[in-house]
């Protein structure tokens, strides 16, 4: 496949740098300058839980771009500029790993060559040309409406044949609100406390992101979507104890002082509970404290300049 990964932070590039060490793929990395001019030069490092260098094709440039795929990969407030950058392009497919429900956003500016995926290989971007694998998982695709799909198949084996594990889920529609119960319950929390994943495992925290995630199932089924409170909560604490040595992304987006993705997370969860009549006060009151956070303090620590920044890949967000 002919591959453009639109967002080349820390799991756009994790995902990128292991699609491209199959000879077959073409891969395309669309990131900030120093890790473009890096790559361009000296590849792209993947360290930690998976090793490797590989030498795909970088740009800071994602205007009209020609590919069978493109795997959305940026914050979930900067999803209407990618739709609007790769619909100048000639684009097959186009498939979002993103946090939060933001499909429906590349699908009002590209129609219905959008996928919805979720993926949980941990991420971090050490520095321009090096990402750093911190825990292997696994990344599933599928239709926005669910249902067996030929097309997230053809992209199920692309990812398999670099040796990413990967399946064509057609269970997408549960999948994606079952990984929103999961960034519910784990972002805000460890980002407000400034904990590592593994904090939630015990009380008062692993209460608090329960009920977090118990609200998002219950909104998930006001939706039309069958997620159990039991099983969102039993996914939030297999990804917690999978990612515990983790930060999440939030966490370390607050540690630079950057805008965090609260309000496709939290913010998303209120606001979908308010117009179906849930309520969700544990979800309303840590997105109100996010942006607080926010107001005072988001911007302070300035771009980094090493990658765009994405979901760090891990179901935490």
């Amino acid at each position: 496949m002919n591959v453009v990964v639109f967002g080349a932070g820390s799991l756009g590039s994790l995902v990128g740098g292991l699609l491209a060490r199959d000879p077959d793929h073409r891969v395309t990395l669309v990131g900030r300058a120093a890790h473009v001019e890096r790559v361009r030069a000296d590849g792209l490092r993947v360290s930690g839980e998976l090793d490797a260098t590989t030498r795909p094709e970088a740009t800071t440039d994602g205007t009209g771009l020609r590919a069978d795929l493109a795997l959305v990969t940026v914050k979930a407030y900067d999803t209407a500029s990618a739709a609007a950058a790769l619909a100048t392009g000639d684009v097959d497919l186009v498939c979002s790993l993103q946090n939060g429900l933001v499909e429906e956003v590349l699908e009002a500016r590209l129609g219905d060559r959008v996928l919805a995926g979720t993926a949980t290989y941990g991420a971090e971007l050490v520095g321009p040309g090096h990402v750093r694998c911190t825990g292997v998982g696994a990344v599933r695709v599928g239709e926005l409406d669910g249902g067996a799909s030929e097309r997230a198949e053809r992209v199920a084996r692309a990812f398999r044949a670099a040796g990413l594990d990967c399946t064509a889920d057609a269970e997408m529609p549960r999948s994606r609100w079952e990984k929103l119960a999961v960034n519910a319950g784990v972002n805000a929390v460890t980002a407000l406390a400034r904990v590592d994943n593994g904090a939630l495992r015990d009380p008062p925290g692993a209460d608090l992101a329960a009920r977090a995630a118990r609200e998002t199932a219950r909104v998930a089924r006001a939706n039309g979507v069958d997620l159990a409170d039991d099983r969102a909560v039993d996914a939030l604490t297999e990804v917690v104890e999978a990612t515990a040595a983790n930060r999440s992304s939030m966490r370390q987006d607050v540690e630079a002082g950057r805008r965090t993705e609260a309000d496709a997370i939290n913010g998303a969860v209120a606001d979908r509970g308010a117009a179906a009549g849930v309520e969700t006060p544990v979800n309303r009151t840590l997105a109100a404290l996010v942006r607080t956070w926010e107001t005072e303090n988001a911007g302070q620590g300035g771009e980094r300049g090493d990658g765009c920044d994405d979901a760090d890949g891990e179901p935490s967000g």
